[in-house]
């Protein structure tokens, strides 16, 4: 398979680089937990814009963390293909989000008929209710509360807090990672050899491409010198747009998103959900 993210400018590898062109990481980025001091009750952005040249890892990594203090409602879509034994598989995600804590994800893999094969995730913010068609199991119960102490202990290292987000999405999901990426960046990318590589377009804006090479922190099936992250990162917001990962230089997973509306008009009833009538509740 061709490479799927081409940026428009590319860093030469050398002893150095242009002065305008950031170089490669050479320390560990620790702030996924050192979310800014609130202004008037209010979180906000550490890094309000990025300047006009390509920026480096480190300030890309901390504008990345305070993406979703960048708007106060989001509609998104992303499509996922993946490659595997089974050929390509392609899943669809529709994102509705409204701070503080509203939330609905719908996924769907249309390989399985319109019907049937769709999982539902909405929260308001102390409730989550779920629902997977294909099995008619549903689930309503509390959000379940962060661990005390590890986003605002001040005698904690940086890598030991975590980032508390502002509304809450389905853990370990691309919306999560898309929108708070800044534990994927601290404990995953910042783990490999990481670079800002140039700009793309994707979804009719413009976005910064960053590479990680061979980053440690991932599944044993990937546990491989020719094992790439390449991201492309929101300009003016810091959100995930795209995400492409390969072996070998052969891409086994391209996640981008095909529809970004960040502040859009969202009606109460994007966050509505009812259960059908023959759901089995597990809890």
């Amino acid at each position: 398979m061709t490479d799927i993210l081409q940026p428009t400018r590319r860093v030469k590898t050398g002893a150095r680089a242009p002065a305008t062109i950031p170089a490669m990481s050479t320390a560990a980025w620790d702030r996924a937990g050192l979310v800014p001091v609130p202004v008037a009750g209010r979180p906000r952005p550490e890094i309000t814009a990025l300047r006009g040249e390509l920026p480096s890892v480190d300030e890309l990594f901390t504008f990345m963390r305070d993406a979703e203090l960048r708007f106060e409602s989001l509609r998104m879509r992303i499509e996922e293909h993946v490659w595997n034994t089974r050929g390509e598989e392609l899943t669809l995600i529709e994102v509705a989000l409204r701070h503080p804590g509203e939330v609905k994800v719908l996924s769907s893999i249309p390989a399985h008929g319109t019907t049937g094969s769709y999982d539902v995730w909405v929260s308001d913010g102390s409730t989550v209710q779920t629902y997977v068609a294909s099995r008619k199991v549903g689930t309503r119960r509390p959000m379940r509360p962060l661990v005390r102490g590890v986003a605002d202990a001040a005698d904690l290292p940086g890598r030991s807090r975590v980032y508390v987000p502002v509304t809450m999405l389905p853990a370990e999901s691309l919306p999560d990672l898309f929108i708070h990426p800044a534990g994927y960046s601290q404990n995953v990318l910042g783990t490999g050899a990481c670079a800002v590589t140039g700009t793309t377009v994707v979804a009719g804006r413009e976005a910064i491409v960053l590479e990680s090479d061979h980053p440690r922190a991932i599944e044993v099936v990937a546990d491989r010198p020719d094992f790439r992250v390449r991201l492309a990162v929101d300009r003016a917001d810091g959100v995930i747009l795209r995400l492409e990962e390969s072996i070998g230089g052969q891409v086994t997973r391209d996640a981008i998103v095909t529809s970004y509306a960040p502040n859009a008009p969202l009606p109460p009833s994007a966050f509505s959900f009812t259960f059908p009538s023959d759901t089995t509740f597990l809890y």
